[in-house]
This record gives C-alpha cells, structure tokens and sequence, in this order.
C-alpha cells in the first residue's frame, strides 16, 4: 500500500501552508461537531470526539473552537445543522475511491463532487460499487526515527492493534474501529509520538498506478480534498515513490 501510504504524507506537507491550515481547522471543526451531534458532548464516553479533539489539539487548534464546535454539535449552541454523507468513485487506472463529507447541503455536495470526478478524468459509482473492496478501520501513525521496530509491534499489539506495517518513514497501525482511540492511548502512555488517528476506508488489495494515470489520480485526489465539505478520500491505488515524485 505504499501509494496509498505516501498520500497521506504529501497531505501532511501541504496541510502546514497557512491557506490549507485554515482548510484543515475547517474540517476538523466539523468532526467535531459531527462526533458530538451523533454521540453527545463527553469525550469520556464518545471515543470519536475524543479522537477528534486529539487531532484539534494535535494542530494548536485553539480551545475555545473546540468548545464551540461541541456545542454547536450538542445544541447548545446554535450552528449549521452538517450530515454525513458517502460516495463512491472511479479514478485514473482503475481505482477505486471513497469520498466522505460532511455538509449541510447534499444536493451541493454531490454536485461539486460530481463535477471534480468529470474534469479529472474520474467517474461516480453507484452504492456498493467499490465499498466492498474496502474494510472500515481505525488507523494511527508513528515516526520511524529513533524507534525499534520489534518494540512497536509488540507495543501495539498488546494496546489492541490488527496490523503494523512499515512504510518510508513511518509505520501504520490499524485497528478494529471501536479500539481506535484505545490503542493510541496505550501507545502514548509508553511514550510514543501518534499522528493522524482517524477511522478509515482501509483497501482490501491494491491497483498499481503509474504513467499518465498515475499524474491524473494525484491531480483528482487533491481536487477532492479542496472541496471544502470533503473530509477525507481513500482509494485503493499503489504508486511507486518515483512516479509519486513526479506525479
């Protein structure tokens, strides 16, 4: 899954301009408010608010919009009323991909997502028509530097992890979705460094992706994710770092 891996990567560095900081303090904010909306305001007994609210912090995002996107999510205060909705997509290559937002307009939201598939060489699929190569899952990251591997492994095995595999330079851990937020505890209290905990549409298998097509998909995936309701893409693609480079 190195392609599908690497993404993630390249989204961390864009994420540090200030134009993409704003993006992602949206995004983020809306899963916050989305988590409190669906399973109330208590982070100690809502793990995806708690994950949510890690990642808040995780990026300096200041306390007072965490407090008011809970709220806001709660009723407490009043807000946008956001829904959560899926869709799923053809890419460049053949690949498969799953689109998540979170939007107070659906008819808009499909709409834009519709429009970014047809201008990047891309196409809506019906529902099921790539879900099922796909398995819902909690996943996490941690540098590779300074950190032994057979340790890590057998750290988040015993915090309740499925899988770690190491990818350039950094490893990924995933879980079942419902221990998520438990195994990034359990490693943080053996000191490790996590970024990026978020449940996510995991691939089954993989398609290889180069050439024309791999230049494409990245051009569509990043079209994707400037769609300001878009929350996260996943997509079953494997690129080799060079033609990621170039891409």
């Amino acid at each position: 899954m190195a392609g599908h891996s690497k993404w993630k990567t390249i989204k961390r560095a864009k994420a540090a301009t200030d134009n993409k900081r704003g993006a992602l303090f949206t995004r983020l904010i809306r899963e916050i408010t989305m988590a409190a909306k669906l399973g109330g305001g208590d982070p100690g007994g809502n793990p995806r608010l708690r994950t949510a609210i890690d990642n808040a912090k995780a990026v300096s995002m200041p306390k007072d919009n965490i407090d008011r996107a809970i709220k806001k999510g709660t009723g407490e205060l009043e807000g946008v009323d956001y829904v959560e909705v899926l869709y799923e997509a053809y890419g460049p290559g053949g690949v498969a991909i799953m689109i998540q937002a979170v939007t107070d307009n659906p008819t808009r939201t499909v709409a834009d997502v519709r429009h970014k598939l047809s201008r990047n060489h891309g196409n809506m699929g019906s529902s099921n028509s790539v879900a099922y190569l796909f398995e819902r899952k909690g996943q996490m990251s941690v540098s590779a530097e300074g950190v032994n591997e057979d340790t890590l492994i057998e750290a988040a095995l015993e915090a309740g992890a499925d899988d770690v595999v190491r990818d350039d330079t950094e490893f990924t851990i995933t879980t079942e979705p419902g221990t998520l937020h438990a195994t990034k505890e359990g490693l943080e209290s053996k000191k490790y460094k996590v970024a990026d905990a978020e449940l996510a549409w995991v691939p089954k298998s993989t398609v290889k992706v180069e050439g024309a097509a791999a230049d494409q998909l990245m051009k569509l995936l990043e079209a994707l994710e400037e769609l300001d309701d878009v929350q996260k893409v996943d997509a079953n693609f494997e690129m080799d770092d060079d033609a990621m480079a170039e891409a």
